[in-house]
C-alpha cells in the first residue's frame, strides 16, 4: 500500500469522492443534499489518496482548515472490497500527522449516525465525541468527534 499526497483536483481522489457520494446518497436519503453542501472539493489542498500493489486508489481523506489550530477530517472513503484491512486506520494516521507537521493542536470530524463503521474507526483511533459543531449543530443525524494532537 502507497499513501499519496496530493489535493482535490487529482482524478483518482474526484473518483473515489464520487463513489462515497453515491454511498451517501443511499444512506443519507432526503438528508443528502443538506450533508453535501459541506462536502465540496473546492480549495482542499490536503489529500491522501491509497493505492494498491496494482496502483489502483482504493482509499482516500483530506486535511481542511477549520481555524488556526483546527484542521478538520473530510472525505474519508475506502473501496467495499478493501475495507477491514486497516486502510482507513493508515489513511487516518496520515492524515493526524500531517495535520501536527502544519502545527494543528485539534482534529474534527463529522459522520453521519448511521455511518456505524466510521464510527468505529474514529472511536479506536481515540477521537471522542464532541458537541456537534459549526454547520452541524443541532443536526440529529450527526456524529462529532475531535483528538488533541500533541507536537
Amino acid at each position: 500500500m502507497v499513501i499519496q499526497r496530493t489535493n482535490s483536483l487529482n482524478p483518482d481522489f474526484k473518483a473515489l469522492v464520487a463513489l462515497l457520494d453515491n454511498e451517501l446518497k443511499i444512506t443519507d436519503g432526503e438528508k443528502f443534499p443538506f450533508f453535501s453542501q459541506f462536502n465540496t472539493l473546492t480549495d482542499i489542498q490536503h489529500v491522501l489518496v491509497a493505492y494498491d500493489e496494482n496502483q489502483t486508489a482504493v482509499g482516500c481523506g483530506a486535511l481542511k482548515a477549520y481555524d488556526s489550530e483546527t484542521v478538520e477530517v473530510k472525505r474519508m472513503y475506502v473501496l467495499p472490497t478493501y475495507r477491514r484491512k486497516k486502510v482507513a486506520m493508515q489513511i487516518l494516521q496520515m492524515l493526524e500527522h500531517w495535520a501536527k507537521e502544519m502545527q494543528y493542536k485539534r482534529c474534527i470530524l463529522e459522520t453521519g449516525i448511521l455511518q456505524t463503521a466510521a464510527i468505529r474507526l474514529y472511536e479506536q483511533s481515540n477521537f471522542v465525541r464532541t458537541e456537534n459543531y459549526g454547520q452541524y449543530e443541532g443536526v440529529a443525524e450527526s456524529v462529532c468527534f475531535e483528538k488533541k494532537l500533541y507536537l
